[in-house]
């Protein structure tokens, strides 16, 4: 029985992880579902439990569009049978909002 405290929502939204742990990095992945408390996303590597992500979602269908930088930890990292990633689930603790002339700072394209 599925015992989570918030509705999760299946979308498939371009995932930019900025930092994992105290390493800097920069990938695109795509969420699987999202939701008030977190994300789950399919990632070609493995990211370990326990670790904190900088990362943010972008939201489609808005013109410019919606981008909300995230910071969590990560809660599960698995490998599926049927996937050739992993799926990872991670808490989105802290979030805010970020115009497009911040994007420059962050080394992405508006």
């Amino acid at each position: 029985m599925d015992q989570r405290r918030t509705q999760r929502y299946k979308l498939q939204l371009p995932l930019h992880i900025f930092r994992v742990g105290d390493e800097h990095v920069y990938r695109i992945e795509k969420t699987r579902d999202i939701s008030s408390g977190g994300v789950c996303f399919l990632s070609a590597s493995e990211i370990v439990v326990g670790e904190r992500l900088d990362y943010m979602i972008t939201l489609s269908g808005s013109n410019p569009p919606v981008r909300i930088r995230c910071l969590g930890k990560v809660l599960r990292s698995q490998k599926p049978e049927q996937n050739s990633g992993y799926e990872v689930a991670v808490t989105m603790e802290r979030y805010c909002f970020v115009k497009a002339e911040e994007l420059s700072e962050l080394a992405i394209p508006a």
